[in-house]
């Protein structure tokens, strides 16, 4: 691991701890050299798992990708790092408890969009417009009353 503030690539392992309901382990290290310290973070690589897109497309099931979509939805909203954290950890162990080589991008879409409408109608409502590609405002105007009708 090379360390963030000089480059030096000795270090040592100071702690090590379960994060995320033991779904990543969190490591506090310490430069050799200039002795800064800094945490890593260790998970479990789900290869070869692959997300068939609505184009017939394949693209490799992303964490980070699934992460940044849901902070999209979410910017500005008050929505918890640790709540959209849970809610992609929740998204993964459900795809990968379900399929092994091959998920297709509407079913992570719809558990997207199932997870923030519980935490936050906005954000569900920014998630579903890029998702469904709404193109007018009447999608809009739908979709929401959609959702007042569920609440």
């Amino acid at each position: 691991m090379r360390c963030p503030k000089c480059g030096c690539q000795e270090d040592k392992v100071i702690d090590s701890r379960a994060s995320r309901e033991g779904a990543t382990i969190r490591r506090r290290r310490e430069c050799s050299q200039c002795r800064h310290r800094f945490t890593t973070y260790e998970e479990v690589e789900h290869e070869g798992l692959m997300v068939r897109k609505r184009d017939g497309r394949h693209e490799e099931f992303s964490r980070e990708k699934l992460l940044s979509g849901i902070r999209k939805a979410c910017q500005k909203r008050p929505v918890s790092p640790k709540a959209m954290e849970d809610l992609v950890d929740h998204i993964v162990a459900t795809v990968t408890a379900k399929f092994e080589s091959e998920v297709p991008g509407e079913f992570v879409g719809t558990l997207v969009m199932d997870g923030l409408r519980e935490i936050d109608s906005v954000a569900y409502v920014r998630f579903a417009s890029v998702y469904r590609r709404f193109n007018e405002a009447t999608d809009f105007v739908q979709e929401v009353q959609k959702l007042e009708a569920m609440q």
